[in-house]
């Protein structure tokens, strides 16, 4: 059988799962089903991913696709994978993947009890919706792992969408989800608290914003080109711990709060440089 005329059923369509099938339709792979627990958000889904027929979750027809790809929460794998699998005594052949980053593909296994193969297919990249994953997901990263079978059809998805498919031991899935934790959500959060330093400072926030979208990239580009210590710059690296000082008396007085986050960034920052800070600043 031709690979991209294996059907696909996706369900719990949220924002990956949107962005994910209307890729995958794009690229001629078939999306038979577009299943959900309430068949109106599956209906909505089907509308966006341009195929497909709307299911509820309890359908019977999901039992009979050859590919089953799972977009739910995490907190929804375990659960559903279960209600799923019971519904069926032979899974043989079939392949089963979910996209979770932080839950290993050993989740689906009431489905390789029953002879599926499974697997996990999770995209490193940011979707705040779907719009904006069927702009960034192709041409991305894709951490893979699973059974042998399940990672062929994961790592065909990702050939058609140009992207790079790696492996992720399951054993560590979670550090894995903890690195883009750290550079996704906490970056936004730090520019977020940038852009109201400077409002307090006087900047208008219709310059702050683009100013900080600027600045942040080419720092990102720095890194991707020269890695972390080479990328760093500021006044750690100078070692100008007087400004350090005055940032200090600053915070205290204008944003007490932000105090210990600027501490502890302060002694990331030290260790990536190689550095010890004078006494006093702790």
């Amino acid at each position: 059988m031709n690979p991209r005329s294996q059907p696909i059923a996706i369900i719990g369509p949220g924002r990956l799962g949107q962005a994910l099938g209307r890729l995958l339709v794009e690229e001629g792979f078939p999306v038979l089903y577009v299943a959900s627990r309430r068949l109106a958000a599956a209906k909505l889904a089907v509308r966006f991913i341009g195929r497909g027929q709307a299911l509820r979750l309890d359908s019977p027809e999901l039992t009979q696709v050859p590919v089953i790809l799972l977009t739910t929460s995490d907190a929804a794998l375990a659960p559903v994978s279960r209600q799923l699998a019971a519904r069926s005594k032979d899974w043989s052949g079939r392949v089963v993947i979910h996209t979770s980053g932080s839950v290993p593909a050993s989740v689906l296994s009431p489905f390789k009890r029953r002879g599926a193969a499974i697997g996990c297919l999770h995209p490193f990249q940011t979707i705040p919706n779907p719009r904006t994953g069927v702009r960034n997901l192709p041409g991305g990263y894709w951490g893979i792992e699973g059974d042998p079978a399940a990672c062929r059809v994961a790592r065909r998805w990702v050939r058609a969408l140009d992207g790079v498919a790696f492996p992720i031991r399951s054993e560590k899935k979670i550090l894995y989800h903890a690195a883009a934790f750290m550079v996704s959500p906490t970056l936004v959060t730090l520019m977020d608290q940038s852009a109201k330093f400077l409002k307090h400072s006087g900047v208008p926030d219709n310059i702050a914003r683009p100013m900080l979208g600027r600045f942040v990239t080419e720092t990102v580009k720095n890194f991707v080109k020269l890695g972390g210590r080479r990328a760093m710059t500021g006044p750690v690296v100078r070692g100008d711990w007087a400004v350090v000082r005055r940032h200090l008396v600053a915070l205290r007085r204008e944003f007490p709060d932000t105090v210990p986050l600027y501490k502890e960034l302060l002694r990331a920052m030290l260790r990536l440089a190689g550095k010890r800070a004078p006494r006093g600043i702790f």
